[in-house]
């Protein structure tokens, strides 16, 4: 790959792994930190990767990079800040896009990532198994999972306008 196709790419698919990662962990700061450390992997093995697989290079390294920032994460709790989001529910909702977002945050990080692939990013199963190392079957319960409880969840809200 030469240095033209790397901007390329950059230019291509800059945006779309951001949206993926910001949407799985809803720090808009964190994500681009994760999106840079993407893109530096992906320099550093700029000699070694073809062009037609950078796309699926870039989405399992940010996924690789965001679960390693989230496990990093739970060893390094503060006390001092605590979210009341947790603890204080309010479910007057205003559109869906907020039901949706909330309803997508209370998903398993798993389950997430791959309706995210899935539905939003528009990833095949075999794509999303090649991301996130799982089989397709693997991915394909674990889509029907999410789907079930979105399901019940938007549904059971009677506050939705």
């Amino acid at each position: 790959m030469t240095v033209a196709e790397f901007n390329t790419c950059v230019d291509q698919y800059a945006d779309n792994v951001y949206r993926f990662i910001v949407k799985n962990i809803r720090d808009a700061d964190k994500a681009q930190d994760i999106v840079q450390d993407t893109f530096e992997k992906l320099w550093i093995k700029v000699t070694e990767l073809d062009v037609t697989r950078v796309k699926s290079y870039l989405f399992t390294t940010a996924y690789n990079t965001m679960i390693d920032s989230i496990r990093r994460e739970k060893f390094q709790g503060d006390f001092e800040q605590i979210d009341e989001g947790k603890y204080v529910s309010q479910n007057n909702f205003s559109d869906i896009r907020s039901v949706l977002t909330e309803a997508l945050g209370k998903l398993p990080n798993i389950q997430r990532s791959v309706i995210l692939l899935r539905d939003y990013e528009g990833y095949s199963y075999e794509e999303i198994g090649e991301i996130t190392g799982l089989n397709e079957s693997q991915v394909k319960v674990y889509i029907y999972r999410a789907r079930v409880f979105l399901k019940e969840y938007i549904g059971s809200l009677d506050t939705v306008v």
